[in-house]
């Protein structure tokens, strides 16, 4: 993005919470959005597409604390038009530059913005415009991409073939834009692959440049595979592992795993979208799983021992205390999901006692017997005496 862009980017509003929001609050915002704007829940909808793609870049901002400390402060010194040149500066234009100001940053990926804050405001006041500067390494491209996982997978990691497409060097001129691989020098840049801009006060605010795209190289015999761009569409099959414990939704970063880059710039990164198939017997709460077991009145009323599924692995048994009541969880501690230090959750277990449709002229004539031995007993009457007192 241009540093212009970047500057009146507000990725606060883009999430919907308040400059002063919490990391969960963030995380929050992020989750409802997500699912509000996935591409698989707007088939063929390309402005919710783009808008998922926005809340995604504001995400990665604003839900990495250095990243978002780096962001706020620039706003903070460019939003506004904050800064201003001292006393003696005289109006003129001078050098500054802002990777000592955001700690060294520069070519690093600080901000996820091409190589990072001092990538993104390298040469940002300049003395006469481009001239006298050099063109910088450029970051790869970032790649989003999708993954679907069995419920099993996602709680207990999965290594999966994905299959990627992005613009990498052109095989058939070598990266070089020119059939011939004798690209010359922009004019319009001269090699520097940005142009200024005046923005008042003596200082130019500098854009990539219209006529070499950026890169400061120009074709004179364009090549046809990528038509002078030096860049074509590559695919590419690699094996990603899925971490152990993913949800649904889950947004995960993989360093260096994205288009390669120009002129000695690091790779960018992949970005993987997990989505995690329902399972019939078992669901999820947080780092807990979930199971609903029916058991039978009478064990239920008198208690006894019941057996328990679990994930992958082999039955548990659980003691039903006499008198349990419908909808009780118990907890079977350690057969949950993976948590993030390789400790696991819980299983939740639910007691759903399970009424008889049909019942034989025996037991009939016992759950009659049982009625008439309870005929004093009302479960009902702590409600009534409740309501009335309210």
């Amino acid at each position: 993005m241009s540093t212009k862009d970047f500057i009146e980017k507000d990725y606060y509003k883009v999430l919907g919470v308040p400059k002063d929001a919490t990391e969960a609050e963030i995380k929050k915002a992020y989750r409802k959005l997500a699912r509000e704007y996935h591409p698989d829940a707007n088939k063929g909808n390309v402005k919710a597409e783009e808008r998922f793609k926005e809340i995604s870049e504001a995400n990665d901002i604003l839900g990495d604390p250095k990243k978002r400390k780096e962001y706020d402060e620039a706003r903070a010194l460019f939003g506004s038009g904050g800064f201003r040149p001292g006393p003696g500066a005289g109006g003129g234009s001078f050098n500054f530059d802002l990777g000592d100001l955001f700690g060294g940053a520069q070519g690093g990926n600080a901000g996820g913005f091409g190589g990072g804050i001092g990538d993104v405001f390298g040469g940002l006041f300049n003395r006469g415009g481009a001239t006298g500067t050099r063109a910088q390494p450029r970051r790869g491209q970032d790649i989003d991409t999708e993954v679907t996982l069995s419920f099993t997978e996602a709680i207990e990691g999965a290594t999966v073939p994905l299959r990627m497409t992005a613009q990498s060097p052109c095989k058939a001129c070598s990266g070089t834009g020119d059939k011939n691989g004798t690209p010359r020098v922009c004019p319009t840049c001269v090699g520097t692959g940005q142009v200024a801009r005046g923005s008042g006060g003596g200082f130019s605010l500098t854009d990539p440049c219209p006529d070499c795209k950026g890169r400061g190289l120009i074709a004179e015999h364009p090549c046809a595979e990528c038509s002078g761009s030096g860049r074509a569409k590559s695919s590419r099959t690699m094996q990603v592992r899925i971490p152990a414990g993913v949800t649904d939704g889950q947004r995960i970063r993989l360093r260096g795993k994205g288009a390669p880059g120009e002129r000695g710039g690091p790779a960018g990164d992949l970005y993987v979208v997990v989505h995690v198939d329902p399972h019939p017997v078992f669901g999820r709460k947080d780092d807990h799983l979930t199971v609903t077991v029916p058991v039978t009145f009478t064990e239920a009323a008198l208690g006894g021992e019941v057996r328990v599924p679990t994930l992958g692995g082999p039955a548990l048994t659980l003691k039903l205390p006499p008198g349990t009541p419908n909808g009780r969880t118990m907890r079977a501690r350690g057969k949950g999901a993976v948590r993030k230090d390789g400790t696991r959750g819980d299983l939740l277990v639910t007691v759903e006692v399970s009424v008889p449709k049909d019942l034989s002229g025996k037991a009939r004539d016992a759950l009659e017997a049982y009625r008439e031995a309870t005929a004093g007993e009302d479960p009902r009457a702590e409600l009534f005496e409740a309501a009335k007192g309210a």
